[in-house]
């Protein structure tokens, strides 16, 4: 399997994109509604939690320099374990990329072309997304590094202009209802987006032999922190406008997007919250195509992933096709199922991986 090399700066803004994307429009609304003004409280502590798993998949790399996690999986737990726990990992990702590009296509057809049937949005996402990741990880980071920042520019330009709409008393009181609001919502938080750093320990062999331990560790973690404050950003901000109807509309950062109107100028510019989500699902549909396909290849004793990558983007596509009709429905599971069904699947291997390395020397 050819191995592209990209630098930490690089790996820092694929893991951004990806923690960022399609979350800071979708989390938001569904976080407020399970914490309320506690919201941005659950946040910091799944966010704690994410930096947690990302400290284990940093050591494990550092331990095992130049093999991802299926390779030292292999080397720590035996194939058998590896291949029973990867297939299992395969069951959650194949349902994440489905339902990444399917919530896209709720919000095309909820907010903006109600006739168009959904599937004419999720098969161009799915088709681009699968090119891009044929491309390899190296056209990945030059690209997403380009979109990025007109991404990041879109959400903080809105943020901005609502800014006479902010009612700083609505953050108060923050925790009327006591603590278990907060631990719902951490619980929801920690599904989506905080666990799904996991994927990144398929990628971070991708960084150059060049750069060193402490440069990775330092770009990670400030990727993972402005991530963070991104999303607790956009929640306040929400809270402030909205209060604790925030939690009444699924695209919160759409809503508060719509209430811009500057001198019959500036008015109607929720549509560069559309392009936001639409890019930002797209470059977290890529990577975690691509990181699909990796477990695919590396399992089933592939030399080249790019072969099973067009196959896993129409299986995703097909399974949107049969599953989440509704957004009330996608909701359902990613509040109840989707922490559940990551942390068993992902987190749980990983933690075995990190006590059996710290506990057994083993040969890199």
């Amino acid at each position: 399997m050819n191995k592209q090399k990209i630098s930490s700066f690089q790996m820092s803004i694929l893991f951004f994109v990806f923690m960022t994307g399609s979350s800071i429009i979708f989390v938001p609304g569904g976080l407020i509604g399970k914490a309320e003004a506690g919201a941005w409280i659950s946040l910091l502590l799944s966010g704690t939690i994410g930096f947690a798993i990302l400290i284990m998949l940093l050591y494990l790399n550092f331990r095992f320099s130049g093999l991802d996690y299926i390779d030292y999986s292999r080397k720590l737990i035996g194939s058998f374990l590896t291949i029973i726990f990867g297939f299992l990992t395969i069951t959650f990702l194949l349902q994440m990329q489905a339902a990444i590009v399917i919530d896209v296509g709720l919000f095309m057809i909820g907010a903006m072309m109600r006739e168009t049937p959904i599937y004419a949005f999720t098969i161009l996402i799915f088709l681009i997304a699968a090119l891009t990741a044929r491309a390899g990880i190296e056209v990945m980071a030059r690209m997403f590094t380009l979109i990025m920042p007109l991404t990041t520019f879109f959400v903080v330009i809105v943020l901005v202009l609502v800014l006479p709409e902010y009612r700083p008393e609505q953050l108060l009181p923050v925790l009327p209802k006591g603590l278990l609001p907060v631990a719902a919502g951490t619980y929801y938080s920690f599904g989506f987006p905080f666990s799904e750093v996991f994927l990144f320990g398929m990628l971070l062999s991708y960084t150059g032999e060049d750069q060193s331990n402490k440069q990775l560790l330092k770009a990670m973690s400030l990727s993972l922190g402005a991530s963070l404050l991104a999303l607790c950003t956009v929640t306040i901000c929400a809270l402030m406008v909205f209060g604790p109807v925030s939690a009444a509309g699924p695209f919160i950062l759409f809503s508060i997007a719509r209430l811009i109107e500057f001198q019959e100028i500036v008015q109607r510019i929720e549509s560069i919250i559309g392009i936001s989500l639409i890019l930002g699902s797209y470059m977290k549909t890529t990577i975690t195509l691509y990181v699909l396909s990796l477990f695919v290849a590396k399992l089933c004793g592939l030399k080249d992933n790019n072969t099973v990558i067009m196959p896993l983007a129409l299986t995703g596509f097909l399974m949107g096709l049969v599953n989440y009709d509704s957004h009330t429905q996608w909701s359902s599971v990613i509040t109840s199922v989707h922490p559940i069904w990551n942390g068993l699947v992902m987190f749980t291997p990983l933690l075995i991986l990190t006590v059996v390395a710290k506990f057994r020397p083993t040969k890199a």
